[in-house]
């Protein structure tokens, strides 16, 4: 169990009274979530529903980043896609 956990209702970090999640956190998370990244918004939207509650002052934008938008940023280089979209039909086919 992490020390880093949230200190209600100002939402601060109980292990590093920085803003939770701090950084230590965020690191923690991403391991015990790393198969799973949707799992992982998931349990941090229900924080962030929680939060915009406790902080109705705080920019839901500003929530938002920080209790999910870090969650999609990845240090690893993506790979891209290899769907393909397919064709739109020429004009004179749809007449």
């Amino acid at each position: 169990m992490s020390t880093h956990g949230p200190v209600l209702p100002i939402w601060s970090c109980g292990g590093c009274d920085l803003p939770w999640p701090c950084l230590t956190r965020k690191r923690e998370l991403r391991a015990e979530y790393a198969d799973a990244p949707v799992s992982l918004a998931l349990y941090l939207g229900s924080y962030l529903v929680q939060a915009a509650e406790d902080m109705p002052w705080a920019p839901a934008g500003a929530l938002h980043h920080r209790f999910i938008g870090w969650t999609r940023q990845t240090t690893a280089p993506q790979r891209p896609s290899t769907a393909t979209v397919p064709a739109e039909p020429d004009r004179d086919s749809r007449r």
